[in-house]
């Protein structure tokens, strides 16, 4: 019998034919779930990452709240074009902190993955205040709001103990210094500045948009894109990635 007459065998019979399918799906299924019982985590562990600081935290949200990620992706896939245009591709450790991720396909303005130490704070500011004095053809709205508005501190020990919930590891210690410690990121004076960079290393500590006073929400939002990308010696990756 030729391939092409037992292959009608399934074409004739319903009942062999679900069957056949359902074999195929359990056999998918268990090679998809039986590593989950003795994988402790389907993400490898990198070195560098570690959870968003309060003032990036709270920079997050605002880029979550202002809907940048309908515009704006952050995952670089591996393809050649884009590793040429934006930096190293996307690796999952990077995003297992983020409830939700931003990943995204959608680019009406750039990747932003990689943006962080890209451009400097006074870019940042004056880009978000008014996109089209640095890109005279940009379609994005402006922001001048948030470097008039303070930043509310007072939800964001709650934010950490719920994002504790989810999985980021934050510590007591953190979470009872969130408040001082979203203060002192944006002060390189602040007595505390040196503690606070203990308990997140690679934290920038600076006056971001560049105004005395309390933090504003383009502090924040500024913080957070001079974090991405940041945190990851890709340098360092791909040598220990190459030894495996």
């Amino acid at each position: 019998m030729s391939l092409w007459n037992r292959h009608k065998v399934f074409e004739k019979n319903s009942i062999i034919l679900i069957v056949g399918i359902l074999v195929v799906i359990a056999i998918g299924g268990l090679v998809e779930i039986t590593p989950l019982f003795y994988l402790k985590s389907t993400i490898e562990v990198v070195d560098g990452v570690r959870p968003y600081t309060p003032l990036e935290l709270a920079g997050r949200n605002i880029y979550v709240r202002e809907g940048c990620y309908l515009c704006h992706s952050q995952m670089i896939r591996p393809l050649r074009d884009e590793v040429e245009r934006y930096g190293h591709y996307s690796l999952a450790a990077e995003s297992m902190y983020d409830h939700p991720f931003q990943w995204g396909s959608k680019r009406t303005g750039p990747d932003l993955a990689r943006v962080g130490g890209k451009y400097s704070d006074d870019w940042h500011v004056t880009h978000l205040i008014n996109p089209r004095s640095i890109v005279p053809q940009s379609v994005m709205p402006g922001y001048p709001s948030l470097a008039k508005t303070e930043l509310d501190p007072s939800d964001i020990v709650a934010h950490l103990r719920t994002s504790r919930a989810v999985g980021v590891p934050y510590t007591e210690d953190q979470i009872a210094n969130a408040v001082a410690d979203l203060k002192a990121q944006t002060d390189p004076d602040n007595p505390g500045s040196d503690a606070f960079q203990k308990r997140y290393p690679k934290a920038l500590v600076r006056n971001f948009d560049g105004k005395a006073g309390n933090p504003t929400e383009l502090d924040a939002l500024i913080a957070y894109l001079q974090m991405l990308g940041t945190l990851v010696d890709f340098k360092l990756y791909n040598e220990k990635a190459n030894l495996r």
